[in-house]
């Protein structure tokens, strides 16, 4: 799969990652997703944000077992909830949805405002689609109402997407 331009040539490839609230997938995706950039020396080229398409947890830290899964295994957890804002579509290279109806509801934002914002549909996709050997389902499930395996399986399902879009990332950005 291929990355779109970066929209600014002199300026870092923007990566935003969307699910529903913005306290467990999104926030883990940027998470371990600037950690494998950091580790490819890549985090001077990519700026990697998260939000939610809901308003519910707007100033709300992560979920607590979203953070402790993190935590647990090495990565950063510090985070503040936002909400999916269409001026975002403005700026990203990339927009990344965690499921399908999330992508749909940003599907509804580009249609809407993509056109103004000069943002191609071809930059909205699922964050999954770039794990390798992902079979037929690229979605990355809610674990926010399951317990504490469902953190640990979105782990493992965002650790595989991440290592495939830093893969292209730094093919994208280093030619």
């Amino acid at each position: 799969m291929s990355l779109p331009e970066p929209r600014d040539p002199s300026g870092p490839y923007r990566v935003s990652v969307v699910c529903l609230g913005n306290i467990c997938r999104s926030p883990m995706a940027e998470k371990v997703l600037s950690a494998d950039l950091e580790r490819a020396g890549l985090h001077d080229l990519v700026r990697v944000d998260s939000s939610g398409t809901g308003h519910w947890h707007i100033g709300d830290g992560m979920d607590t077992r979203a953070a402790t899964t993190l935590r647990v295994h090495g990565y950063l957890t510090t985070h503040t909830a936002r909400q999916f804002d269409p001026a975002d579509l403005g700026t990203r290279d990339l927009v990344l949805a965690m499921d399908l109806d999330n992508l749909d509801e940003l599907s509804g934002a580009v249609a809407e405002h993509g056109a103004e914002l000069g943002f191609d549909p071809s930059r909205l996709r699922l964050f999954r689609s770039f794990a390798p050997g992902v079979g037929p389902n690229p979605e990355v499930p809610d674990p926010y109402y399951g317990g504490d395996d469902g953190f640990t399986a979105v782990l493992s399902m965002v650790e595989s997407a991440a290592k495939g879009l830093t893969s292209e990332l730094a093919t994208r950005l280093r030619g």
